[in-house]
């Protein structure tokens, strides 16, 4: 069975640039038109690496509404808008499409860890909510909990689900679900390669942050086979991969896109900066696969 979506290929989840503890939108303008001039295919804000956990309501709807006039319609933009209260999670999502987000990333609710009812009813309430295309978004080892196959595939029947983001680093578990004919896209940079050598449709990628060029060129290599091309360019993406979750993401990429000068290196509590040493390594990293 084969899987179509809207969202695919090279899709960056974008790093917040703070400065003095407010989001510096004029960095992020400069860093979005580089992206986009780049060859990144989607932006993805209000995510994991944006640091939505730190932004407050209004803030999380002000990205939203911001990243929509930055990007002017050049790619699609998806606004990461789960929240382990479904109430939240709606209230997120009507406001995503009130301001023309174009889909929405909604991960399985955290800390609550509900039953397989539990999330399927979770995801139902959104749906019903806004007629928006929906990712899921699967990603255990921030969550404590996993989708298993069956209630994604119910959760599918409902209609309107893009595509899952799957991060479990389980590629059984993904075969069993394009088996379903349900679209995947990679949440995990390092096995890029092999999920779309099994069939994912893309990324939404840290990685694409710092090198979105070598992230396209992944992508582009693996939708049109080019195996032996993809294959080479994933060992550059493995090394960088492991680079940027050296330690909790999003510090790392961050601390790499602000090398490139694009943002300060600046995040809100609990996430503190890279030690010396750290960023140290992290640029002789980026040093030796040619990003600077």
């Amino acid at each position: 069975m084969s899987a179509r979506c809207l969202f695919g290929g090279s899709m960056v989840a974008l790093v917040t640039p703070f400065h003095d503890g407010a989001i510096d939108y004029v960095s992020w303008q400069r860093f979005v038109d580089w992206q986009i001039d780049s060859g990144t295919q989607g932006i993805v804000v209000c995510g994991t690496t944006g640091e939505a956990s730190t932004l407050t309501f209004d803030e999380h709807c002000s990205v939203m509404s911001r990243m929509v006039e930055m990007v002017r319609h050049r790619v699609p933009v998806v606004a990461g808008t789960g929240s382990n209260s479904t109430a939240e999670a709606i209230s997120l999502s009507q406001s995503a499409e009130r301001v023309g987000i174009d889909g929405i990333l909604c991960v399985t609710p955290y800390y609550n860890k509900p039953t397989p009812r539990g999330l399927y009813e979770h995801f139902k309430a959104i749906r019903q909510s806004v007629s928006l295309p929906i990712i899921l978004y699967n990603v255990p080892s921030r969550t404590g909990i996993s989708f298993d196959v069956d209630t994604i595939s119910r959760i599918h029947e409902l209609g309107g689900i893009d595509s899952i983001k799957e991060a479990s680093g389980n590629l059984g578990f993904c075969q069993e679900i394009l088996a379903r004919g349900i679209c995947i896209l990679s949440g995990e940079d390092g096995l890029t390669f092999p999920l779309m050598a099994l069939g994912a449709s893309g990324v939404i990628s840290v990685v694409a942050n710092f090198a979105p060029v070598l992230m396209r060129e992944l992508c582009d290599g693996c939708l049109c086979n080019d195996i032996v091309r993809a294959r080479t360019i994933h060992r550059t993406i493995h090394v960088l991969a492991k680079a940027a979750f050296a330690v909790t993401n999003p510090i790392p990429a961050k601390a790499a896109v602000s090398l490139l000068g694009f943002c300060q290196d600046e995040y809100r509590l609990p996430l503190t900066p890279l030690e010396r040493n750290q960023k140290d390594m992290l640029l002789s990293v980026m040093q030796q696969c040619g990003l600077v």
